[in-house]
């Protein structure tokens, strides 16, 4: 349990050849983007980078990976070369982000089918929960500093 999860899904790629770790969300869902205002906090050496899904580079990246753009149920996360999503995509970025976050790694203990079909109940019902934007919202100074695409 001591390393991150296989990122098997998808595959390593050289498409985002940046060594900064990315974060690709839906920039209409409400806790999405409060999602990448926690990790704007916590990072404090300012490595991550983020793209919305809704931007023509986020779409890429999603169909790149195989995941739906016609709707964005997951978020996407690139770090040091590999993929991860749903529920995986949350344990490597609090991962990458050092301790005492990286305590996150305690929900490999439950096996992907029951990670991938918690994230998809709060994913699914999203917007119900938290709410939706009617458009990507003006980011920030320090987000418009991060932002790719």
């Amino acid at each position: 349990m001591t390393d991150l999860p296989d990122p098997n899904r998808p595959p390593r790629s050289e498409f985002f050849g940046a060594s900064q770790p990315l974060i690709v969300f839906d920039g209409v869902c409400v806790f999405c983007s409060g999602f990448v205002q926690l990790i704007l906090k916590l990072d404090r050496e300012k490595r991550f980078r983020f793209a919305t899904a809704q931007s023509p580079f986020g779409e890429a990246l999603f169909r790149k990976y195989g995941l739906a753009t016609d709707n964005y149920e997951t978020n996407l996360a690139i770090i040091d070369g590999a993929a991860f999503t749903k529920l995986d995509s949350f344990i490597a970025v609090m991962a990458a982000l050092g301790w005492p976050w990286r305590a996150a790694r305690l929900l490999l203990v439950l096996p992907r089918p029951l990670r991938d079909w918690l994230y998809d109940r709060v994913a699914k019902n999203r917007y119900a929960l938290f709410g939706r934007k009617d458009s990507c919202e003006i980011p920030s100074a320090e987000l418009r500093q991060r932002l790719i695409g």
